[in-house]
């Protein structure tokens, strides 16, 4: 046999030195699964030298027990450097727990390692006094430490940060500066959003090809069908291995039956960046009404929602219609935004606006803001061209268009009769998403999977008060929901007028209804 590849012998020293932390093979030694073999290789055997490795994959595929196992490699295997710092961070004392307890399981149960580690329970740390090396578990709850000087760091779940940064992320990576070669390894299920930390991170590495950084990314595409067993293996190489496939087959079963449901099994399971806090329409349901949008409206009532930027944002109109020959509720949306800067608008919102511009955006060459006067100009050739019966408006810079419609021909009778002041507030906004939303559970509207209306769908999240009224909040820092807001109010002022869903027949209007007839007596 030859020589050993430095990946290679740190695969070697893992499979003879740990075990198997808990579980139920725990005792058994560890054997590295081919994907877990890559990884390790991937890191060590790179040519250029490993900075930062990323390493996301679905929950319940030891991830965080292969950290341990790294761990251990840097404390006291062949990766150990005499008298070095290494620290694991987490966005809480019970996460940060986690990697500490594997390792210190790992270490006490091996013969090898017990004699050479010391587990020091209360401060989370590990102790090699032979090579003097010591590990640290630190919390993003607890008081920052600086004045550290890390040789190996672990970042366990940095999905879980929330926005662009983490002090705990940057004081550790910043204090690496003494080191020769600080190798740092995120581990963590992937965050919901593009614009948080760990989605720059990934994102930045995949678009520099920095040499030095290695992404190990096991997730779904978000095109594929989430509930499938083939599309679950993609992001979880240990289904059916020492993950439970029983346990994540009945979360896919659980999401497909329960759409509140979908959003954390796609996060957690699929590996996919999907916002988990209460969106207001899941992916699937909203993809599911995505039929092309009857494009004849001769005599058809056409409903409105307008939604008006501060000046240099997103400024949207939705028009909706039913559908008489088929009961559907059809939308036909458009978009502004000012042209100048597009493209550096595009990459602060991690959205292709520049690609999106002139066929899915109406977009003002040059300008660095909406003039009203040019949406008011389109809302008259609207008005003229199909039966507008409402459109809704956000009060909001109203005083402001109003000019603008006057200018382009509106009178003003056909304004208060045509033009409906609409409320953003709980109150105003809950029933428009009650219609709204029916019409998408029960596959009743075609938005023709519009780019930009499909982006601010799924930005869209819904904030309940204490009454249960719900409106639409965003789901990100930059994400934008002018479409769905405008969707939402072009319903609920439809709604005012037609009948948008029919609700569930009751047996209480039988007249001849009795409750004897359903076993209650």
């Amino acid at each position: 046999m030859g020589k050993l590849t430095r990946g290679e012998r740190n695969i070697k020293w893992i499979e003879t030195h740990c075990y198997i932390p808990e579980g139920s093979h725990i005792g058994k030694p560890v054997r590295l699964r081919k994907w877990q073999r890559e990884i390790v290789l991937g890191i060590y055997d790179n040519l250029n030298g490993t900075r930062r490795a990323i390493i996301s994959v679905g929950r319940k595929n030891a991830k965080t027990a292969l950290s341990a196992f790294l761990l251990l490699l840097h404390l006291c295997g062949p990766e150990a450097k005499p008298n070095s710092q290494l620290y694991s961070s987490a966005q809480s004392r019970e996460q940060a727990a986690v990697i500490f307890n594997l390792a210190a399981k790992c270490a006490r149960i091996s013969n090898s390692l017990r004699e050479y580690v010391i587990p020091k329970d209360s401060s989370k740390e590990l102790v090699c006094g032979e090579l003097g090396t010591r590990y640290r578990a630190l919390s993003a709850d607890a008081s920052t430490a600086y004045g550290l000087s890390p040789v190996f760091i672990v970042h366990d779940e940095l999905g879980q940060v929330k926005g662009e940064r983490s002090e705990l992320y940057e004081a550790l990576e910043t204090a690496t500066g003494a080191q020769d070669k600080p190798l740092s390894i995120v581990i963590s299920t992937q965050a919901a959003t593009d614009s948080d930390l760990l989605s720059m991170l990934i994102d930045d590495a995949v678009k520099s090809k920095d040499p030095k950084i290695r992404v190990f990314l096991f997730s779904a595409p978000i095109d594929a069908d989430p509930f499938c067993e083939a599309t679950i293996r993609i992001a979880n190489p240990a289904f059916g291995d020492f993950q439970n496939p029983e346990e994540t087959l009945q979360m896919m079963e659980e999401a497909k039956r329960l759409p509140s449901r979908e959003a954390a099994y796609r996060n957690l399971v699929l590996n996919q960046r999907v916002e988990t806090s209460s969106p207001f329409i899941t992916r699937s349901v909203w993809e599911s009404c995505s039929g092309k949008p009857n494009p004849d409206l001769t005599g058809r009532p056409v409903y409105g929602g307008l939604d008006l930027s501060e000046t240099n944002d997103l400024t949207a109109l939705v028009l909706v219609a039913p559908d008489a020959t088929t009961g559907m509720w059809d939308v036909y949306p458009t978009f502004w935004l000012p042209g100048h800067g597009l493209h550096e608008r595009a990459r602060a919102d991690r959205v292709p606006y520049d690609q999106w511009a002139d066929r899915y955006l109406d977009v003002v060459p040059g300008a660095k803001s909406i003039e009203y006067d040019f949406v008011a100009r389109h809302i008259r050739d609207v008005f003229d061209a199909y039966n507008i019966q409402k459109i809704a408006f956000d009060r909001y810079n109203w005083k402001h268009f109003k000019p603008c419609l006057i200018r382009a021909g509106f009178t003003e009778e056909e304004i208060e009769e045509r033009f409906l002041e609409f409320g953003q507030g709980f109150v105003s906004m809950s029933p428009a998403l009650r219609s709204l939303e029916s019409v998408l559970l029960n596959g009743k509207i075609r938005h023709g999977g519009h780019p930009v209306l499909n982006m601010c769908a799924h930005n869209a999240i819904a904030k309940q008060d204490d009454a249960g009224n719900r409106k639409l909040t965003k789901s990100q820092s930059r994400g934008r929901i002018d479409g769905m807001v405008s969707l939402a109010m072009a319903m609920g002022a439809a709604s005012e007028y037609v009948e948008v869903a029919a609700p569930a027949a009751s047996p209480w209007d039988d007249p001849n209804f009795s409750l004897s007839d359903y076993g209650a007596f």
